[in-house]
């Protein structure tokens, strides 16, 4: 996720690329219960949005699943398969760690129970990936290579990829993101070795921007993060909210690393704007005490991927009331939660988990086409076993048609999966989320859109 450090020079490219976002199927003037969803809070701003619904996204279960014994591989191989995750476990970002955690383990799990691959059991070494205040990243990085993994799962900040993408990708090993969304990667001489589950931070933007502005907000103040990630999310908000017909009056940075944000917050609270978007990591924690004190209502307040988190155990209950927050990937169903939590039972947040698992079962299928475990003949099959055969949806079933000499198009817990050559998701849902009273999180609906 995170991180656009040359988002002017990307912008020309990725406008040609004709972003194609549904819009919101009805008005966001749905009536809701004020005591689950803020709606009189979002009211008093000046804005209503839809209710969440414990039923609403996009449904993960529209491809077969295996009903039968998976056939053994016809290519044993001498070399394992041996995977690396490099996710935070320290730093500004440690709340992704452990879905991320999960969703690579339930999917190395799932592998192993189907028979593994190529005749052999899948390893996974776990490494935590810290953020960008520290040289942790290069560390674990230099330590999973010398273990000879051939992919290596993460970083989730693109910040952090982008200090280890070189390191990786020029050893000759696959990197597979499930949560970095910086268009940076899109032409990355990443010798073809460096691909991802997350789409775009222009996605997330435009689907943020577009929202406010149907739940009827005309201005919108803005705290950032002064970092590649929180800058570039910022231009893609904004000139979606602007296109829509909307106005930023206020846009305030502060730095990593900052720790008081009460003159950012006095200054968007004095242009008196409908909304206000924070985009941040874990400050968030700190700043949105100040907003509300201040007088900002909670349901005026949007969040987004760095920080849509479960805050009952942070705030009093009321204090998120109505807030909203947005980040990749679909809705995810009750039946992966529950797997989730049998590999990791304290799980509280699921971001990110899917595609986690999803990166584990490509590069597990795409082993299988290619009939090697080196990174480079991995990667050289991606492409493939995502798109243009029979749908499914996971290990088991998508092997055994591997081995019953089927294409196979993958389609995962975080949505529809195609490749584009350069290894981006060319298709995505961002879901939209609401706070309840207990400062959870509720759906409202995933968007779907193509890069």
């Amino acid at each position: 996720m995170f991180d656009l450090s040359q988002a002017a020079p990307r912008a020309a490219k990725l406008t040609a690329l004709g972003i194609g976002v549904a819009l919101l199927a009805t008005a966001c003037g749905g009536s809701s219960t004020p005591s689950q969803t803020g709606s009189s809070s979002a009211a008093a701003a000046g804005i209503s949005c839809p209710a969440p619904s414990a039923g609403a996204g996009a449904s993960n279960s529209q491809a077969a699943t295996n009903t039968g014994p998976v056939p053994p591989s016809t290519t044993t191989t001498s070399t394992p398969l041996k995977l690396g995750s490099l996710l935070p476990t320290t730093g500004s970002l440690a709340f992704l760690g452990p879905p991320e955690v999960a969703g690579v383990n339930l999917g190395i799990k799932e592998v192993n129970d189907a028979g593994g691959v190529l005749g052999a059991p899948v390893s996974v070494v776990h490494r935590d990936s810290g953020d960008t205040k520290t040289d942790i990243a290069t560390q674990s990085t230099t330590a999973l290579l010398g273990q000879g993994v051939s992919a290596i799962i993460g970083a989730a900040s693109s910040g952090v990829s982008k200090t280890v993408i070189n390191q990786i990708t020029g050893a000759g090993v696959l990197q597979f993101s499930p949560a970095n969304t910086s268009p940076d990667f899109t032409t990355w001489d990443d010798k073809g070795l460096y691909w991802r589950t997350a789409p775009s931070d222009v996605l997330q933007g435009k689907v943020l921007g577009n929202y406010m502005a149907t739940c009827g907000a005309q201005t919108v103040g803005m705290i950032v993060l002064n970092d590649a990630y929180g800058t570039g999310l910022q231009k893609n908000v904004k000139a979606a909210f602007e296109a829509a017909g909307g106005k930023v009056v206020a846009e305030e940075l502060f730095n990593t690393g900052d720790t008081q944000f009460s003159s950012q917050v006095d200054k968007v609270i004095a242009a008196k704007p409908d909304a206000i978007v924070l985009i941040t990591f874990d400050e968030a924690k700190s700043i949105i005490p100040l907003v509300t004190g201040k007088g900002a209502k909670p349901g005026q307040l949007f969040l987004v991927d760095g920080n849509t988190t479960d805050y009952s155990k942070d705030f009093q209950p009321g204090t998120l009331t109505g807030a909203h927050g947005t980040f990749p990937g679909t809705f995810a169903a009750e039946s992966f939660t529950k797997s989730l939590l049998s590999v990791d039972p304290a799980l509280k947040d699921f971001t990110y988990g899917g595609e986690s698992y999803d990166a584990v079962n490509l590069i597990a299928l795409a082993a299988e086409e290619a009939k090697s475990t080196k990174g480079a003949d991995i990667a050289a099959k991606l492409k493939d076993v995502s798109q243009g055969g029979e749908k499914c949806n996971n290990f088991a079933s998508c092997v055994t048609l591997l081995r019953n000499g089927k294409d196979i198009d993958y389609d995962g817990q975080s949505g529809p999966i195609t490749f584009s050559d350069a290894g981006d998701p060319t298709e995505a849902y961002i879901g939209i989320y609401q706070y309840t009273n207990e400062n959870k999180l509720m759906p409202v609906k995933a968007e779907f859109g193509k890069l």
